[in-house]
């Protein structure tokens, strides 16, 4: 029998540590830290195994709890970092919205069915890559309440901040990553397939 058979505990490294390990890297952008909190995980994982009762996956049981530890850490460092909560004006999103936070020039349209954009491989590498060149400040709120799908009282009580900073954070981070993605994935797209081309079904 492999190791990708070995059931139990013994067996959640092979299984699930290269997802958890990847969920904590896009979150935490720091090798040995999202490495540290994977195995707490795992160690409060143990502890608890009698509390799995088996009504979600293993491996969603599994992320539940590093998502704990992720928000954990982020509220810890949110506290640290409270004297520095407020975000310097950043010059090319103060240029891009008027006084009412409206565009100033809008951006292209992306075309293409963003559902099956968002299926693929390389978009999520390249949307991955983007968001871990932005200022840990906003990657943070961004995560929590976009992809983790936090409230948005919620991230404020983990991040310390306040409604405008937040507003300000998750403002920039969007135009951030959308300035980012227009120039690494959707600038080299083209409108539409070929009519000869062959659309690959999501996998």
């Amino acid at each position: 029998m492999s190791d990708n058979h070995v059931e139990g505990p013994e067996g959640w490294l092979v299984r699930h540590g290269d997802c958890l390990y990847r969920y904590a890297l896009a979150r935490l952008r720091g090798p040995e830290l999202a490495a540290d909190l994977v195995q707490e995980t795992f160690l409060e994982a143990f502890r608890t195994r009698s509390t799995f009762q088996g009504r979600s996956s293993e491996r969603t049981w599994l992320v539940g709890i590093l998502k704990h530890k992720i928000v954990d850490h982020l509220r810890k460092a949110g506290r640290d970092r409270a004297a520095r909560n407020n975000i310097a004006p950043d010059a090319s999103a103060e240029a891009a919205f008027d006084r009412r936070g409206h565009w100033k020039m809008s951006p292209a349209a992306w075309t293409g069915d963003p559902r099956r954009v968002m299926e693929t491989r390389e978009f999520w590498e390249i949307f991955s890559n983007c968001l871990s060149k932005l200022p840990a400040g906003l990657a943070d709120a961004f995560l929590l309440r976009e992809l983790d799908g936090l409230s948005a009282e919620e991230v404020m009580q983990v991040l310390n901040i306040t409604p405008a900073n937040l507003w300000a954070r998750l403002h920039r981070a969007r135009l951030l990553l959308r300035q980012c993605l227009d120039s690494r994935w959707y600038s080299h797209r083209v409108s539409s397939p070929p009519s000869n081309a062959r659309v690959p079904s999501p996998s």
